[in-house]
This record gives C-alpha cells, sequence and structure tokens, in this order.
C-alpha cells in the first residue's frame, strides 16, 4: 500500500522560507572570520583537507533539522553533516527532506557561489527543490508539475518557453567539477574526460572542443544554472544526494533531463540514481525542423557518455 500524499504545496512554501532563514544564517556567518575556520576536529568521513566542514554549516542544518522537525514530526532526514556525524542514509518511499546546508569549500575562501540546498522526496522520487544563494539572493525552487523558479516570478529556463537549440557536445558549455576525491584514479578519470572535452579532435582522438568548461564549486548551483539555460550540461561523479536532490526536480520542472549511473545507455533518471554518485543533467533544447529537442537531449547525452571517462 502506497503512502498518503502530503500537502505539497503548503511543504513548498515551508521549503522557501526555510531556505531563506537559513540563507540569512550563512550570510550574517560570513561577516564573522571566525565563523569561517574550518574544523580541526578530527572527522573519519571526511576524505581528506580538501573535504571542508565549518560551524556555519552545522549550525544551519542542526536549524533547519530543527524547523522541519517541529513542523513536519513524522518526516524523515537526510543531511550531509548528519551523515558526517555518523547517522545512517537510507532512502525510503516516506517524506524525507535532503539537505546540503551550504556550499563549505565556496563558503571559506568567500567566494559568493555558495547555496542552501533543501530538497524533498516522495516515494523516493524529488518532487520538492529549494535553492537558495543569500550573497547574489537568487532562490530557484520548483515542485512537481508546477515549473521552476527563479526568485519565484520567472519561470525556468530563462527563455521560457522556448529554450535555444543545441546541436552537439561541441557548442555546449559544460559544467565540471575536481570533486573533494583526489585519489589517483578519480583524478586521472576526470583528467582525461576534461582533456577529450576541451581538446580539438584534430590533435587529441576522441576530442570534442566544446565552447567552454566551467566549475564553480557547487553541484547545486551547477543543476540551477542547467535548469536556467545559463548552462548546458553538467557531469560529477561523487557527489551525494544532498548535492542534487533538489536540483533534480528544479532542472527536470525546467525541460532539463537528468541521468544517474543507469543512465549511461540514454536512460533518464530512475529512483535508485539518487543514492549512486553518478550524476549528468542537460538543460531544455528546442525544437528544429529535423529533431525534438527531447531526442536532441539523448543524443547528446549518448555521446557525452560515450567520451567520458567512468569508474565505481
Amino acid at each position: 500500500m502506497s503512502n498518503p500524499s502530503p500537502n505539497f504545496e503548503e511543504i513548498y512554501a515551508f521549503t522557501i522560507s526555510l531556505a531563506r532563514r537559513a540563507g540569512s544564517m550563512i550570510k550574517a556567518s560570513s561577516s564573522s572570520r571566525s565563523s569561517q575556520q574550518t574544523s580541526t576536529t578530527a572527522d573519519a568521513t571526511k576524505k581528506n583537507r580538501v573535504d571542508l566542514v565549518t560551524e556555519t554549516d552545522q549550525a544551519v542544518e542542526k536549524f533547519i533539522k530543527e524547523e522541519i522537525s517541529t513542523k513536519y514530526p513524522d518526516f524523515l532526514f537526510i543531511g550531509e553533516e548528519s551523515f558526517a556525524g555518523g547517522e545512517v542514509v537510507e532512502l525510503t518511499d516516506k517524506p524525507t527532506f535532503i539537505v546540503d546546508p551550504i556550499g563549505t569549500t565556496n563558503f571559506v575562501h568567500q567566494f559568493d557561489h555558495v547555496a542552501c540546498s533543501i530538497g524533498f522526496t516522495f516515494n523516493r522520487i524529488p518532487v520538492i527543490g529549494v535553492i537558495y544563494n543569500p550573497f547574489l539572493d537568487k532562490l530557484f525552487s520548483a515542485r512537481k508539475d508546477h515549473g521552476a523558479w527563479l526568485n519565484e516570478t520567472t519561470r525556468l529556463p530563462l527563455t521560457h518557453p522556448h529554450p535555444l537549440p543545441l546541436e552537439s557536445l561541441s557548442d555546449a558549455i559544460i559544467a565540471t567539477e575536481w570533486g573533494s576525491d583526489r585519489s589517483k584514479r578519480a583524478i586521472e578519470g576526470k583528467g582525461k574526460t576534461f582533456m577529450k572535452l576541451a581538446a580539438d579532435g584534430k590533435e587529441i582522438e576522441g576530442g570534442v572542443m566544446a565552447h567552454a568548461l566551467r566549475s564553480i564549486g557547487s553541484a547545486a548551483l551547477n543543476y540551477a544554472y542547467v535548469a536556467a539555460g545559463q548552462l548546458d550540461l553538467y557531469w560529477e561523479i561523487g557527489c551525494w544526494s544532498w548535492d542534487v536532490c533538489a536540483g533534480t526536480i528544479i532542472a527536470r520542472e525546467a525541460g532539463a533531463k537528468v541521468y544517474g549511473l543507469s543512465g549511461k545507455g540514454g536512460k533518464e533518471f530512475l529512483p535508485e540514481d539518487l543514492m549512486d554518485h553518478h550524476f549528468f543533467v542537460i538543460r531544455a533544447i528546442g525544437d528544429t525542423p529535423t529533431e525534438k529537442g527531447s531526442d536532441a537531449q539523448d543524443r547528446i547525452a549518448k555521446q557525452f557518455f560515450n567520451t567520458v571517462e567512468n569508474w565505481e
């Protein structure tokens, strides 16, 4: 027997308010240098010296978790810092909030591409997402079947209802990230991929010579910018559910297609993909006289998966 549907409209309004309040905490904390110092406490769940945590991360997640628990005591919660603290992460069919309180590295270095990301799943599918950058005052939001929005007023993509065409991978601006896994295998895999994406095919076998590669250090904002149509696509191996949950529904409601590990063959998002660590999203593409936009998304995604290096 399936779970009864919660009041998505009410949860959506609550999540937007919660993200804005969390954003105010983040912005206030940035004015104090002491709040930006990374934790010196050893944490076995953190990979290495580039996998950071701050007091602000912990305080913001604690605030979000307590607000959710008060409003919706029966809902489940998955959070980056809760996981780092030893909580078990398991996605079920029950209503679940999935939260990344801050883009930590950017926050520590005062690089203003910082966002609080709050996603909500039901039956293991993201159905509500809010991503808020308090420094740029940009709030990206969506709930299932109601579109995606910038600051609750501008429909996404920004060219809605006429997404731009995209002829090939070579015409794309692609978001990529080095991530916090700096193992030899990960760095070599990403390095080879980045080289193929950037290189002239006449010089490097398999080179597609994309228009540009971008790395802003925030998976959540990468998804948001793909939803907006400001990035053509984004790929990363190594993210977690809290990095992409909110972005997944925002992107899909903006006409983007989201793929996980199961999408290597061109299949779109499946529930199990959210808990994997392979993520790819491509923006909405306009129809042309010879091809539907959705077919172009699948074609370019397949070309991309044939180009990249993959690893478990």
